[in-house]
């Protein structure tokens, strides 16, 4: 098992990208037993992007705006699950951002985004997202054929717990930023 992050502690989130960060910025960690590392993304964080060959997508934000978003990350997925609050810290929806697995460093984690989403509405009603980017991310380089096929096969693992009713993330259901301090112990 990795070592864990202390809860409160701020972790390094990167994306990297053909071998080098693409962007970066800072996460609160809420739990980390070693398997799932639940971060806060809070309204405001700043966000950087180095020189990249890529344009990042997000790369005219100087910070994150609009939502305050739980990320649950679990060794080995190709997904991690975020959980998305409005500025007033109302719960707004699940969402499923398939990337690669998570890579734990020294100050934090390192991920790509692989494009594939799933938006869940709070009745459960569920939708994918970004569908027509998979063709020309990979024909752009931007995801490697591999990684689509890991992604999809992901994609059907997560329909079918979805399907099944078997969030394996539900006992963050409860979790919201106003009451973090709560869940000052970690994990559920």
């Amino acid at each position: 098992m990795t070592e864990s992050f202390a809860v409160g502690s701020d972790v390094r989130v990167r994306e990297v990208l053909h071998g080098a960060e693409w962007a970066s910025w800072d996460e609160r960690v809420v739990g980390d037993d070693g398997v799932v590392l639940a971060t806060v993304k809070v309204d405001g964080t700043p966000m950087a992007f180095p020189a990249h060959p890529v344009p990042h997508p997000w790369g005219h934000l100087d910070a994150w705006t609009s939502t305050t978003v739980l990320k649950l990350r679990r060794s080995h997925d190709w997904y991690s699950v975020w959980k998305f609050f409005d500025a007033d810290g109302a719960f707004l929806h699940w969402y499923v951002n398939f990337e690669t697995p998570v890579h734990r460093t020294a100050d934090g984690v390192e991920v790509n985004d692989l494009q594939l989403d799933i938006v869940i509405a709070p009745d459960g009603d569920w939708r994918w997202k970004d569908v027509e980017h998979l063709a020309p991310s990979m024909s752009a380089a931007r995801i490697t054929a591999d990684e689509l096929l890991a992604t999809l096969d992901a994609a059907a693992e997560v329909a079918d717990l979805l399907e099944r009713d078997d969030r394996w993330w539900s006992v963050w259901d409860g979790w919201s930023p106003a009451g973090d301090a709560e869940w000052e112990d970690g994990c559920p």
